[in-house]
């Protein structure tokens, strides 16, 4: 069944891209991913990681967020461009009690749901003070233990989603950026469509779009169930496999011994505003398989992010990368153990 926005010609020249990871978004879409065992090899690891730590603060977000059918609107508000955690949490605390009671009532009517709401959650529909206080310290649990020790990565494959759009942007203006959400999205103007449990007909009527990149949206976009809010769209990103790390853990030895050169130091340095490979190659004088060899040990290392764009792929860095470049040469050699390269290549393998 498809989801269809409709656009018209003011609602074109008002579409966004969200600047950065939604906070509350990654909260309803990465829970509603660790109660599933979908997309093993995308999110297995991180479920392994992340199940023993959560089974309190889950209870009640198991409650609100069932891994299908409707999950209220007010627990992902319009945050208006500011994405830190505190002000998420509380513009959700600060719901008014009308909308907790529409949003919970709905919830309730859920053909999906196989147990009647919980006391708390009635609670919550009216407003209690208590049940919202728990529900604050719930979200703000469960976003410390399962998300914020993946967040910078998280927020690098976020980035480098952004510069495929800022990319599809000045090729194509917005006619670009939205067909280059194809496959997930697919643009046949003046209507974006994509596949959705139910049939849905969203008229944006002159309030545009903010499209919204989720790090744990999966397999088709989400939006809000009721259309007179401001419209959203949040739609799935490309992964890197393997992203899933125990906190606190680096990258191997090897990755790094392999790192030192001058010429992987200036693809670090010059991806950061996102390359192809191609223009990698152009821009050294080198040949491709050369930067792709030097781009794979980046990668490895946790310094650099690739993506699909087209026929291309796109090359971003990472918070780690960033780090590494505003690092004295010294600290960073003794931070890996090393000593100063003589070559500034190693060739490909």
């Amino acid at each position: 069944m498809p989801l269809r926005v409709h656009f018209t010609t003011e609602d074109i020249a008002r579409v966004r891209v969200a600047a950065a990871p939604d906070p509350l978004w990654e909260i309803t879409n990465s829970f509603q991913v660790l109660i599933t065992n979908e997309a093993p090899l995308l999110f297995g690891e991180w479920r392994r990681l992340v199940r023993p730590r959560v089974p309190r603060v889950g209870q009640l977000l198991a409650a609100l967020l069932p891994p299908r059918g409707y999950s209220p609107d007010f627990l992902t508000p319009d945050l208006g461009g500011c994405f830190d955690l505190t002000g998420a949490v509380e513009a959700v605390l600060g719901t008014a009690r009308a909308d907790l009671k529409r949003d919970l009532t709905r919830l309730a009517a859920s053909s999906r749901r196989l147990r009647p709401l919980q006391a708390e959650i009635r609670a919550l529909a009216g407003g209690d003070s208590e049940a919202l206080r728990r529900l604050g310290s719930s979200l703000r649990a469960y976003h410390r233990q399962a998300l914020a020790p993946f967040w910078p990565h998280i927020r690098a494959q976020v980035d480098a989603d952004r510069a495929v759009r800022a990319r599809a942007v000045l090729e194509g203006g917005t006619d670009g950026l939205l067909a280059s959400f194809c496959p997930a999205l697919r643009w046949h103007p003046p209507v974006l469509e994509a596949d959705y449990p139910v049939h849905r007909e969203l008229h944006l009527a002159g309030r545009g779009l903010l499209l919204q990149p989720s790090f744990f949206c999966h397999r088709r976009p989400v939006t809000l169930a009721d259309p007179d809010l401001a419209p959203i769209l949040v739609y799935p990103i490309q992964h890197s496999l393997s992203w899933a790390r125990e906190p606190g853990t680096h990258p191997r030895p090897t990755d790094l011994g392999a790192l030192i050169g001058h010429t992987r130091a200036a693809i670090l340095e010059d991806v950061v505003t996102g390359r192809t490979t191609g223009e990698l190659a152009a821009r050294f004088g080198v040949t491709a398989a050369t930067v792709t060899h030097h781009t794979t040990v980046l990668r490895r290392a946790g310094f650099l992010l690739s993506v699909r764009h087209g026929r291309h792929t796109l090359h971003t860095i990472t918070s780690a990368g960033l780090t590494l470049l505003h690092v004295p040469q010294s600290a960073k050699l003794e931070r890996t153990g090393l000593q100063p390269s003589t070559s500034t290549e190693v060739p490909p393998s």
